[in-house]
């Protein structure tokens, strides 16, 4: 084998010039000189065309991989350069916006190509991204490098969807909290500066143009620009990594694009979000949102819960067709469970055999019912523990950090745009960076929807006003808006999935310390709630006061905006119904006198018209939310308190809590446990 590729010119030399063999004998081996058939150098020359060949073929024919770890790098091809850019280093820091980089270089524009029939749109050729480089390489300030950052992107291949998205894009770019990138894609031969003129785009709008529509854009199958919608956001992912890629749902958008892009953000887990054709309407709180919340966009889920009592069945189906009437436009259809009585009328049976949820109107491919109907199997009264019981068993959530639930009166009714708001206010409260930073979820127990004009004892309530922060004088005298209590809410009130889990620990230990307890302590005896409330807001009660949690009420301006309790039509807690309470409730003696005298006091609160106004259009300070740590804050008896009057309150109630109830020893600390998130261990010393 070695003499196969030999050099002629060796060939011809003689032994002498190589090394000897010796033999086992004196007789040495005569040489001759080495002649090669010449059917070996065919040979030679055969199995080197075949290589030749081989190499030839496999460089001109690399097969385009997927985004795994294995693929080649990004290739683009930038005028005059022919290998691919190397990664950018990304610096310290940088401006807020960077200047918008010309996808193109001066003197070079998309060429305007005829339009074509669909029959000529054969071209499947391997891929080429000609423009995207150089804005790509501008960027480096936006720390895309990095996975946490600020960069949000929009994305279109139809010129409508363009105009769609374009001016909530400019809103996100103007509010400064996001680098606002545009992303073209498709077949269009539209230059950038063409598309911004025409739709508008000042400088002022702060928002990075990439153009990454592939060569022979005009003449390439779907499937094509499917795959370069697809090639092209693993490049952009490279140097961007977007929290959230927004583009158009409606059916303006071409079907390569809502393809392309939803194969991407399976493999990225970027958040997709499909904006509505009226995004610029329904929607446009999503521009204040930074990409911190944005990032949770799909991954956070609500659940709705209803306690159905007897007697409130016509409020029940009043309730569940103002649900059906909302816009959960862009957001996932929450899942609602009804606990309901054991006894239910005919009417009622029949309507909830015909309700469809989701509703009509709500995308809804798979044609599930997410609606869970739960029918007690007791016909006799429940006690006050075995409604807390109940009620805190009606949900559990799978992922605390993202899993939350919106508790409603059969008696309240929601507005159209009520999970806007909800959805606007959890993200910035409970997901924002801000909210990160300064850690508001660690007290935040829930937000309400309603604006109570009572307190928990049924006494008028005042809210706090709200003071501007510009107004440091205080001279304006504050304004009626958002604020936080500690009081919690039953009617309309979203928990948070964490908190959730936390008030269910505490009400099992609370439940359990009784039992071992020979006198039951007078923190948990005594009735602060009057009994026009669900019995287990007590409890909720007890765990704010421990804790210093607070709610997050909407101020009466906003709530006639989100929801209204009808108390024309209340009925009293069935625990509470025709037993012996304090707080005018009703007694043994006179149960029908007395459940028309709490009637009477609910009643005499307001009930608040809704209006349909967006969300937008019913927020105070032009739709931003104020920061959490800026509201005015209300002690649970509906005093005005400051955050440290709450933490001073808090820690008192939490030893007298612990001395009473828990067993502890207060000042030695001996026994007591440690404090863990979603439970509520160290407050008790005499439950394992």
């Amino acid at each position: 084998m070695r003499s196969l590729f030999l050099s002629e010119e060796e060939l011809g030399k003689k032994d002498d010039d190589h090394k000897t063999v010796k033999s086992t004998g004196r007789r040495r081996l005569s040489w001759q000189p080495a002649r090669v058939p010449p059917r070996r150098s065919l040979k030679r020359i055969g199995v080197l065309l075949v290589v030749a060949a081989f190499v030839y073929i496999f460089v001109h024919n690399i097969p385009i991989l997927g985004p795994n770890d294995r693929m080649r790098r990004p290739t683009y091809l930038p005028p005059g350069t022919r290998q691919p850019p190397p990664a950018p280093d990304f610096p310290s820091g940088g401006m807020m916006h960077p200047p918008d980089p010309i996808a193109q270089p001066a003197g070079k524009t998309n060429a305007q190509v005829p339009m074509v029939n669909t029959a000529e749109r054969g071209f499947d050729g391997p891929l080429r991204f000609l423009s995207l480089a150089s804005s790509l390489q501008a960027i480096a300030n936006t720390r895309g490098g990095q996975p946490l950052n600020r960069n949000v992107v929009f994305a279109a291949a139809s010129l409508k969807s363009a105009s769609t998205l374009l001016p909530t894009a400019c809103q996100m770019g103007a509010a400064m909290q996001n680098y606002v990138h545009f992303v073209l894609l498709g077949r269009s031969t539209i230059d950038i500066e063409s598309l911004r003129e025409i739709n508008g785009v000042a400088q002022s709008c702060a928002i990075v143009f990439h153009d990454a529509r592939p060569d022979s854009a005009a003449i390439s199958t779907d499937r094509r620009l499917e795959n370069s919608v697809f090639r092209g956001f693993h490049h952009i992912n490279q140097y961007i990594h977007p929290q959230a890629i927004l583009v158009d749902g409606s059916n303006d958008e071409e079907a390569f694009l809502t393809r392309g892009v939803t194969r991407h953000v399976k493999l990225s887990k970027t958040s997709l979000i499909e904006l509505p054709g009226k995004a610029s309407k329904d929607i446009d709180w999503i521009a204040k949102v930074d990409s911190q919340a944005l990032r949770m966009w799909d991954k956070t889920q609500i659940d709705i819960l209803i306690q159905a009592t007897p007697g409130s069945f016509g409020s029940l189906k009043r309730l569940l067709r103002s649900l059906a009437a909302a816009d959960y436009t862009s957001s996932t259809i929450p899942h609602i469970t009804i606990e309901l009585p054991h006894h239910i009328d005919v009417s009622t049976k029949a309507f909830l055999q015909s309700f469809a949820w989701p509703p009509a109107h709500v995308h809804n491919p798979t044609n599930a019912r997410r609606i869970s109907l739960r029918h007690r199997v007791s016909s006799r009264r429940l006690t006050e523990e075995e409604s807390v019981v109940r009620f805190l068993e009606s949900f559990w959530p799978a992922q605390p950090q993202q899993s939350h639930v919106l508790v409603l009166s059969p008696h309240a009714e929601v507005a159209p745009h009520f999970f806007h708001y909800l959805n606007y206010v959890l993200l910035e409260y409970r997901y924002s960076s801000s909210a990160e930073m300064h850690h508001w979820d660690r007290r935040l127990f829930g937000i309400s929807l309603e604006q109570p004009s009572l307190t928990l004892e049924g006494n008028p309530f005042l809210p706090p006003l709200f003071q501007h922060p510009e107004d440091v004088d205080g001279r304006e005298g504050g304004t009626p808006n958002p604020f936080l209590w500690q009081a919690p809410a039953s009617n309309a009130v979203l928990f948070l999935g964490g908190k959730w889990m936390e008030l269910h620990d505490f009400v099992s230990r609370s439940m359990q310390a009784k039992e071992n307890l020979d006198i039951t302590p007078a923190i948990l005896s005594e009735k602060v709630i009057g009994k026009q409330h669900p019995s287990w807001m007590e409890h909720a009660l007890r765990l704010a006061r421990a804790r210093g949690y607070w709610f997050l009420y909407p101020g009466e301006e906003v709530a006639e905006h989100l929801a209204t309790v009808h108390v024309e039509s209340y009925t009293v807690p069935e625990e509470y119904s025709g037993k012996h309470v304090s707080n005018g409730s009703p007694s043994d003696g006179a149960s029908d006198i007395a459940v028309g005298d709490v009637k009477e006091q609910v009643r005499s609160g307001a009930e608040l018209p809704l209006s349909p106004l967006s969300v937008l259009e019913s927020l105070p300070n032009d739709g931003k939310l104020w920061p959490l740590s800026a509201l005015p804050i209300a002690a649970w008896d509906g005093a005005e308190v400051t955050f440290q009057d709450l933490r001073t309150r808090a820690g008192d109630f939490e030893l007298a809590f612990k001395r009473d109830v828990g067993a502890c020893k207060v000042e030695s600390k001996i026994g007591q446990k440690p404090l863990e998130p979603m439970l509520a261990q160290d407050l008790f010393c005499n439950v394992p």
